[in-house]
This record gives C-alpha cells, structure tokens and sequence, in this order.
C-alpha cells in the first residue's frame, strides 16, 4: 500500500485556494430602502428603524454592508450564501410585494424569532457586536412586530378584510 503524499496534497489545496481567491461572488449590493420597502406597508418608527439597520438589514435587505473579510474566499462564499438564504426567509427590502398572509406571517415571525433570542444569529453578532440586542431592543422588536402584525388586514376566503 503507497503511502499518501500529503505534501503534493497540500501543494494541490493552496493552488486551489489562491486560484478560488480570483472568483468573487456578485455581492448584495442594491438599495436597503426601496419602493417596495417594509417601511411602504407598515408604520417603523425610527428607533425600530435603527435596530433593524444594525441588526437584521446585512442579511434581510437588497443592501450588505460587507465586513473586510468578505474578499477572502472560501469566506465571501460562505457570506454570499448566508446572505441570500437570509433574503429568502426574509427580505425587507421587498416586503411590500408579499402577499398580505406572508406579511402577517412574517411579522409574527420576527416576534417569535426575536422572542427566542434566535435573531440575529450568533454567527452574525460574534463579529458584529454592535448588531447585539439588548432587553430592550429585543422587546421593542417584539412589541412593533406584534403591533405591526395586527394593521394587516388579511382577506378571508370570501374576500372580506378581517
């Protein structure tokens, strides 16, 4: 039986590794606050604004603040791909094109989620210290989701608003 070469092994990781450093994933880098922005079909007070901004708006909007790190591959992969599943649960920037059960929906979820402590998640804030929720925030979140939640008027199935 041959022995492994993990020297040639090694050799062959690092040519990959620097050729991979030339492939950077397209980015997200449209507009936060478009047209069809959450802030177009709900009330968001400024205060509830800023915690979104800071805390949920890199992954859940059409705009990523990128941290230095992100040109480094494997690691912009890794970003590009958190982002994007994070816009697929939920992007407030195009809020607005939600059906309106999909917005209730979503909202209650921002509750619970922001209740569970599950939001944003611990990947996110261990380098972003600032996107931390305090007490506060966190019951602030919870508080508009819940208010916000109940200003949509979902159709019933005969087409009456409830």
């Amino acid at each position: 039986m041959k022995k492994i070469p993990f020297r040639k092994i090694g050799y062959a990781l690092l040519i990959i590794l620097a050729f991979i450093q030339f492939y950077h994933p397209a980015g997200n880098n449209g507009e936060a606050l478009s047209a069809n922005d959450i802030t177009h079909t709900v009330t968001v007070p400024d205060s509830v604004m800023k915690i979104l901004q800071t805390s949920c708006y890199d992954c859940h909007s059409n705009h990523t603040n990128y941290p230095w790190y992100h040109v480094i591959q494997p690691i912009g992969f890794w970003l590009d791909d958190h982002v994007n599943e994070g816009k697929g649960e939920l992007n407030f920037s195009e809020f607005n094109t939600y059906k309106v059960k999909r917005q209730f929906k979503k909202l209650n979820k921002i509750s619970k989620e922001v209740e569970e402590n599950e939001m944003p998640l611990s990947s996110f804030t261990f380098i972003h210290h600032d996107a931390i929720l305090t007490e506060s925030q966190r019951q602030l979140l919870i508080n508009w989701a819940d208010s916000a939640s109940m200003t949509i008027h979902i159709p019933d199935s005969l087409g009456n608003a409830k």
